[in-house]
C-alpha cells in the first residue's frame, strides 16, 4: 500500500502542469504549409524556441488590453485584439443617420462613436426612421446581437471600430 501511494505522488510530481499541457508550439499548431509561408523555416532551433517560450509566456490566447501597446505607432495588430476583449456589458446609443434595416453586409454607425457590422446574413427591412435607440447585448460564444428599439428582430454583429 505504502509503494503506491509512494508510486502515486511521484507520478503526479512528474506531471507537467495544466499550463504545460496546454501550450503547442508553433510546430504542433501550424501545418508545414503555415509554417513556411509564416517564415519560421528560416529561425534556428534556438530562434524558435525562443519564440514558442516568449509565446507560452504570454499566452496570446488569453491576451488582454493591458499587454497591448497605446501608442498608435505601435499597434502591431492589437486594435481588434483590444475590442475583441473589450467588457461584455449591455451598449445602448443610437445609430447614426437614417435606418432601414440590415441586408446581411449592414455597418452600424453609432452616436457613442462605435462602428459595428453584421456577422450574420440575416436581411430585416423597415420604414425609414431617423437615428433609432439600439441595444447591443452580449450573446454566447463572445458574439454580440444588436436590436433596435421598437422591433423584435436582432442580428450579430462584430466590432470594427
Amino acid at each position: 500500500m505504502n509503494r503506491l501511494f509512494l508510486a502515486m505522488i511521484l507520478l503526479a510530481m512528474a506531471a507537467p502542469s495544466p499550463a504545460q499541457q496546454a501550450f503547442s508550439s508553433l510546430e504542433e499548431q501550424m501545418t508545414g504549409k503555415e509554417f513556411t509561408a509564416a517564415g519560421l523555416e528560416k529561425l534556428s532551433p534556438q530562434e524558435l524556441e525562443a519564440l514558442n517560450r516568449w509565446i507560452r509566456g504570454r499566452s496570446l490566447a488569453t491576451l488582454d488590453a493591458s499587454r497591448a501597446p497605446t501608442t498608435p505607432g505601435d499597434s502591431r495588430g492589437f486594435e481588434n485584439q483590444q475590442i475583441q476583449n473589450m467588457d461584455r456589458t449591455t451598449i445602448t446609443s443610437r445609430l447614426v443617420g437614417t435606418f432601414t434595416g440590415w441586408d446581411g453586409e449592414t455597418v452600424f454607425e453609432l452616436e457613442n462613436g462605435m462602428i459595428w457590422e453584421q456577422s450574420d446574413k440575416d436581411k430585416f427591412y423597415i420604414r425609414e426612421i431617423e437615428n433609432p435607440v439600439v441595444t447591443i447585448e452580449p450573446g454566447a460564444f463572445r458574439t454580440w446581437r444588436l436590436s433596435v428599439e421598437g422591433y423584435s428582430s436582432e442580428c450579430r454583429v462584430e466590432r470594427i471600430q
